[in-house]
C-alpha cells in the first residue's frame, strides 16, 4: 500500500480574480462558493475540490494533496516519513474541515515542496456541472499529474518511490540534468520531479478530459480568451497523451489533455529521447507589463 493519486492542489495567488476565469472559463472546472472565506475552490468531480487558490503575497503551491486508502495507511506512511528524518504533523480539525478530508499529514518533501497526505475525503454529492468540458478523467486516477522540481532531484525522486510507494516509470536527460516520471496508479505518471535551483515548486499539472473534442474547444477557448500558449498542439512520447499547454496566471505550466496512456501492469523503466512525437512547439511566458 502507498500513495493511490494525487488528490489535490492547494495554491496562493496575488490576484485570485484572475483565477475566476482560468479555472471556470477557460478549463471548465466547477467554482464552488464559499462565503466564509476568500480561497477559490474548483470541482471536477464528486471530490470536494481539486484546485483550491487562496489570496497570497506571493504565487506559490502550499500543498501537494496525496491521497491514501485509509487512516492506517496514512499513520503507517506518516512513521515512515518521520524515520526519513523529516518533520511530520497532522492537520487540525479547522484544517480538515478547509480541505473536506477525514484527516491528514503535512511536511516538505527533500526538495522542500510542501506536501499533505489525506485519508477519507468527503465527497460532494451535489453534482458536478462542468458544461464546457464532457467529463474530466478522475476515478482512480486522481485529478491528473504534476510536475515540481528540487535541487537535488534524485533524492526527491528516491524519498517518493522508497517511502511513498511511487512506481517508476520513465526518465528524461536534458542540459539540466534527469527529469524522474512516476505512477500510483493506472495512470501513466502522477507526479514528476525535475532538477532546477532553489526551494522546490510547482511548475506544471496536467488535466485530462474524456473526448478529444475537450481538447479542441478548450484550445478554442484559449484563442478567444487570449490565453498564453506554451506548447502547441501535440502527443507526448511517454503517456502518448494529445494535448497542448498553457501559461496560468502564475506562470505554472497548465496542460489540457486526453486519452493518457494507462499502465496497469509493472512495466519495465525505459529513458525518453524527445519529448513529443509531434507537436508541442514552445512559446516562451509572458513578460511582466512595464
Amino acid at each position: 500500500m502507498a500513495v493511490s493519486s494525487l488528490g489535490y492542489l492547494r495554491l496562493e495567488s496575488t490576484d485570485t480574480t484572475k483565477w475566476k476565469t482560468f479555472g471556470a472559463d477557460f478549463l471548465g472546472l466547477m467554482p464552488v462558493e464559499n462565503a466564509e472565506t476568500e480561497t477559490l475552490t474548483f470541482r471536477m468531480d464528486d471530490h470536494p475540490a481539486r484546485i483550491a487558490v487562496a489570496p497570497g503575497a506571493q504565487d506559490r503551491m502550499t500543498a501537494l494533496g496525496l491521497e491514501v486508502i485509509d487512516e492506517r495507511e496514512l499513520a503507517r506512511l506518516a512513521k515512515a516519513v518521520e524515520k526519513t528524518g523529516i518533520k511530520v504533523a497532522a492537520g487540525t480539525p479547522e484544517e480538515c474541515a478547509e480541505r473536506n478530508v477525514s484527516g491528514f499529514v503535512k511536511f516538505n518533501d527533500p526538495g522542500g515542496n510542501p506536501v499533505e497526505l489525506y485519508w477519507g475525503a468527503v465527497l460532494n454529492h451535489v453534482p458536478v456541472r462542468t458544461p464546457l468540458v464532457s467529463r474530466f478523467v478522475t476515478g482512480d486516477q486522481g485529478f491528473g499529474h504534476a510536475i515540481v522540481s528540487a535541487e537535488d532531484a534524485r533524492s526527491a525522486f528516491d524519498f517518493y518511490v522508497e517511502t511513498l510507494g511511487f512506481i517508476e516509470r520513465n526518465t528524461m536527460k536534458s542540459p539540466g540534468g534527469t527529469t524522474w516520471f512516476m505512477g500510483c496508479n493506472p495512470r501513466h505518471h502522477t507526479l514528476g520531479i525535475t532538477p532546477a535551483p532553489g526551494p522546490g515548486r510547482l511548475l506544471h499539472f496536467m488535466v485530462e478530459g474524456a473526448d478529444l473534442d475537450d481538447v479542441g474547444l478548450a484550445l478554442d477557448r484559449a484563442q478567444r480568451m487570449e490565453v498564453p500558449m506554451m506548447h502547441s498542439l501535440g502527443k507526448h512520447t511517454n503517456d502518448r497523451m494529445v494535448s497542448f499547454y498553457v501559461w496560468s496566471p502564475e506562470n505554472y505550466a497548465v496542460e489540457f489533455g486526453w486519452q493518457g496512456l494507462q499502465v496497469p501492469e509493472p512495466t519495465p523503466v525505459y529513458e525518453i529521447t524527445d519529448g513529443a512525437f509531434w507537436g508541442h512547439h514552445f512559446t516562451p511566458p509572458p513578460q511582466p507589463a512595464g
